[in-house]
């Protein structure tokens, strides 16, 4: 059998063994250290917003300290983008809130502002405000922020970006995960750069970050005891593990580039297939660091459908996935309200994520476009 080419494996830079290194030479080997402070400095420079960054065990771990800094209790409510991995919405569910799941737009396969509002407008009429708006950057691609952010503005409610997959993307030229109150990041190991497991919370405030920082090192009061006025979390990331963070932040923009390198390979393979649509920008406002490449296969136009490229891939040792499941379609929130039609419905019925790793080869491309011909030309 060939050998396995990976949806999005990590891909380290050659650095990150040397931040290790000093880390075990100076036995900081604890959840604090100048790797911490320094990966922490690396994402803010990077971002250029004038934000402040403070480094978690994972992407999830971040979502749940924003929406508890946003006075989520239980009982409240929250809107979340029903497009998107299920870490999104299970810090939700942490908190004793309600998720209140919104619909997609076409373009950018995120947020609808149009189905925000209504949802928003009927919470409030039922008399739940809700607490806070999670909206996802999907695989890279800016959400319509101008519109969100008048959004959650108008109505006063805290908005919570997660960029957990759109590190290194832009909106009219401002970096995803700096545009609400709170930011979130991941580093896990699929992610266009990787700390094996890990994530951060971007904040605006020195405030906010204090804050964040304190309950995620168990909330401990500044005592010469072991005090605590406040529930606190075992969330604060390791200075081994930002070690790792730091070697990959030297070549974050080499494997952006990479990862749009094969967003464009795609859109070269398909331009000749009718039916097919790859995932892209609608405009020159967004721009996508393109982390999964995805496409829309119209079987009316095909006469085949994304589950039989699935399979074609799986035969050849290709992972390939289906888009994101609906959160509103899952068991688990199968009570959860629903704002929308069916946009995210149908893009997860026949949208599939190809193979988009940085670290690709040529070889590994020849197979895929391969596949990709057979399948569709015969």
């Amino acid at each position: 059998m060939n050998n396995k080419i990976w949806l999005s494996s990590p891909h380290m830079g050659g650095n990150e063994q040397k931040y290790i290194n000093e880390a075990f030479k100076e036995n900081w080997v604890a959840p604090l250290g100048p790797n911490v402070n320094g990966f922490e400095e690396d994402l803010e420079n990077f971002l250029n917003k004038n934000v402040k960054v403070a480094a978690l065990s994972a992407g999830t771990a971040a979502i749940h300290l924003a929406l508890i800094e946003s006075g989520v209790q239980y009982g409240d409510e929250v809107i979340c983008q029903s497009m998107t991995f299920s870490a999104s919405a299970n810090p939700i569910a942490y908190c004793g809130a309600t998720p209140v799941f919104v619909d997609s737009e076409k373009e950018t396969w995120n947020i609808c502002p149009k189905a925000l509002r209504e949802a928003i407008e009927v919470r409030i009429q039922k008399g739940k405000k809700p607490k806070a708006i999670i909206v996802v950057h999907l695989y890279g691609m800016p959400a319509k922020m101008d519109e969100i952010t008048a959004i959650s503005k108008e109505f006063g409610i805290d908005l919570i970006e997660d960029a957990a997959e759109a590190l290194g993307s832009t909106y009219k030229g401002q970096a995803c995960g700096t545009f609400g109150r709170f930011g979130v990041l991941s580093f896990n190991g699929n992610k266009i750069i990787t700390t094996s497991g890990g994530g951060a919370l971007v904040c605006h405030t020195k405030e906010d970050q204090d804050k964040i920082v304190f309950l995620s090192t168990q909330a401990r009061d500044n005592a010469p005891h072991y005090q605590h006025s406040h529930i606190g979390f075992n969330y604060r990331m390791s200075n081994i593990v930002a070690g790792i963070g730091r070697g990959q932040m030297e070549v974050l923009k080499d494997r952006i580039e990479a990862r749009r390198g094969m967003h464009s390979f795609y859109v070269d393979i398909f331009k000749d297939i009718d039916g097919v649509d790859v995932f892209s920008e609608p405009n020159t406002d967004f721009y996508s660091n393109h982390w999964l490449s995805a496409i829309i296969v119209n079987p009316d136009i095909t006469g085949k459908n994304r589950e039989d490229l699935r399979l074609a891939f799986l035969e050849d040792n290709i992972e390939s996935r289906p888009l994101w499941k609906p959160m509103h379609l899952q068991p688990v929130f199968a009570d959860a309200p629903y704002y929308g039609t069916n946009i995210s419905e149908k893009l997860f019925e026949d949208g599939l994520c190809l193979p988009s790793g940085s670290n690709l080869t040529e070889e590994e491309k020849e197979r895929i476009a391969t596949i990709i011909n057979k399948f569709f030309k015969g």
